[in-house]
């Protein structure tokens, strides 16, 4: 059990969602960030219902100020932030060079890739103090170059992976570990962005939320002079031709 307090961004559904129930469960006060308050209450609520502790703080990732306001809230209730998982994330249907906006592609870049560094900005100084753990949730598009994601998501997800190895390079020596984890399809809500929405049989193919948080619990919980650098995780089924 432990009492690190864990930031979760894009913490009112999805994989967020799943990791802030998990690490609550191992006894970690959580905050979880977002733009949908009513989202992040029922995160909340979830798991104060199990036992846990845990705090809201709505802000858009992509509005500096209210990222910071939130993270500011975080630290006078809770103390300084020990770890971080970023899971906020964006897409849209219209992803190829053909169709895409720019609006869009830099709404998309933004969210995926400089919400992610204006967090961990925010956390550093405690991170750093606590020797903590940066869990940057990335995409299997991140790891492996894949046409499906688009323009946009592509390579704000590729990017993070030197996000994650500059964090590593330079404050590796404090202690800070950050890793990049790099999962398949994933069923949640998320899929809604997509171009052709996946049917049920192809959803069943998939990982679940709780298979990601189980593997962010055990980055997380690793012992102090272990660093996961990088980490993929796959479906073992193929998906379901449509």
């Amino acid at each position: 059990m432990t009492d690190r307090v864990l930031w979760v961004t894009g913490g009112g559904s999805g994989m967020g969602r799943a990791v802030a129930l998990a690490a609550a469960r191992s006894g970690r006060r959580v905050a979880v960030t977002g733009r949908r308050a009513e989202a992040l209450d029922e995160t909340v609520a979830e798991i104060a219902a199990a036992g846990g502790t845990a705090l809201a703080a709505a802000a858009d990732a992509t509005d500096p100020a209210a990222l910071a306001r939130a993270h500011e809230r975080i630290v006078a209730e809770f103390g300084t932030v020990d770890d971080l998982v970023t899971a906020a994330g964006s897409n849209a249907p219209r992803r190829r060079w053909d169709d895409q906006s720019m609006a869009e592609f830099a709404t998309i870049v933004d969210t995926n890739l400089t919400s992610v560094a204006r967090a961990i900005d925010l956390a550093l100084p405690g991170i750093r103090a606590a020797q903590g753990r940066v869990v940057v949730i990335s995409s299997f598009a991140g790891w492996r170059f894949s046409t499906k994601g688009g323009v946009a998501y592509s390579a704000s997800k590729t990017a993070l992976s030197s996000l994650c190895a500059t964090l590593n390079e330079e404050e590796g020596i404090n202690g800070v570990g950050a890793t990049h984890l790099c999962p398949g399809d994933v069923d949640t809500p998320f899929l809604s962005m997509r171009p052709q929405v996946p049917d049920a049989a192809a959803r069943e193919t998939m990982l679940t939320p709780e298979d990601i948080a189980r593997a962010v619990t055990f980055v997380l919980d690793g012992p102090a002079h272990v660093r996961i650098d990088e980490l993929v995780i796959s479906p073992t089924r193929p998906a379901v031709a449509r």
